[in-house]
């Protein structure tokens, strides 16, 4: 959503993230159970017009819209909860990344709201974190009104996601998250082999790397980065929605790389059983998912698809 560098799933993750939309929208100037009535905020970021939404049904509930669009989810009063289904997928990596509550080096392409950030903390206390998002208004807007725990050792760097990238250290993260959107796409230059290359050295030789991908029928973009991921990382599983999986609708995939064996059984398994269950592929099956689609270079880089205006209307 910020340009080269922000977060939230892009436009993309159109399922969870309409129906949030239309949920905050009922909460503005409504009171419940008493409460005192929260407003929405508005404010240009860089990537357009941000808006927190109260949630009506979480008392310190938010969600964050750019340009109508809901982005991120976050519960100050219960940062462990993940409203959308492509963020609960992704919290599946950061669970089964090591031990229960052992802390973990963190780095996050695209800020958004910090809502995997706070995830992160909440359930991994004493994780270093950092967070590369190039739209500094949103960032303020954030901090201004969805402060982080003071206990979370989180750091916020102003930088696009790959000129950022390329300042931290060989083998410093145990999980690099990428979810990055300029707008509704994913920018070019955060789909080549090369940019994947660069998340390999930072990544410890047993880290992870889970990116957050959008496409539509024909899926021509998630094969082609299925197709380049496989080109740096041995170690592949691709999770989405059936209906994603069938080329049937515009969504969202979360895709998990890694030097060393993943555990698929029980990402597969967490993933089935999610209020939205989705579907893991890997293996052969994620080979032949492929087709022969060509391995990304920077030279020939695109951004991935813009949805279509459908993926935001609501139900």
């Amino acid at each position: 959503m910020a340009r080269r560098g922000g977060q939230g799933g892009g436009k993309a993750a159109a399922k969870d993230r309409t129906a949030a939309k239309g949920a905050g929208a009922k909460a503005q100037g409504r009171r419940s159970g008493g409460r005192a009535e929260r407003e929405p905020v508005s404010r240009p970021v860089g990537g357009g017009v941000a808006e927190l939404i109260p949630d009506r049904e979480r008392p310190r509930g938010w969600t964050l819209l750019i340009d109508g669009a809901p982005q991120s989810h976050v519960d100050l009063d219960d940062p462990a909860h993940l409203s959308f289904a492509y963020q609960r997928r992704i919290g599946h990596v950061i669970d089964l990344a090591a031990p229960p509550s052992q802390p973990l080096h963190v780095l996050h392409l695209g800020g958004g709201a910090f809502t995997l950030a706070r995830y992160t903390a909440a359930t991994r206390p004493r994780s270093t974190q950092q967070i590369v998002e190039l739209d500094a208004p949103l960032v303020q807007l954030v901090r201004d009104h969805l402060p982080l725990d003071p206990q979370a050792r989180v750091r916020v760097r102003a930088a696009d996601a790959r000129e950022g990238l390329g300042k931290f250290p060989d083998d410093w993260a145990d999980l690099i998250v990428a979810d990055v959107f300029d707008g509704a796409r994913t920018p070019a230059h955060l789909t080549s082999a090369e940019f994947l290359a660069e998340v390999r050295r930072v990544l410890k030789p047993s880290g992870r790397y889970a990116a957050n991908l959008a496409d539509g029928p024909p899926l021509a973009h998630l094969r082609g980065q299925v197709a380049t991921a496989a080109a740096v990382f041995p170690e592949l599983a691709l999770a989405a929605d059936p209906v994603v999986w069938r080329g049937r609708r515009f969504g969202n995939a979360v895709l998990l790389a890694s030097a060393l064996p993943l555990p698929v059984a029980e990402f597969t398994r967490r993933v089935a059983t999610d209020p939205h269950p989705g579907r893991v592929e890997h293996g052969r099956a994620l080979t032949d998912f492929t087709g022969g689609a060509a391995v990304v270079a920077d030279a020939a880089a695109k951004p991935s698809p813009a949805p279509p205006p459908s993926v935001f209307e609501n139900p």
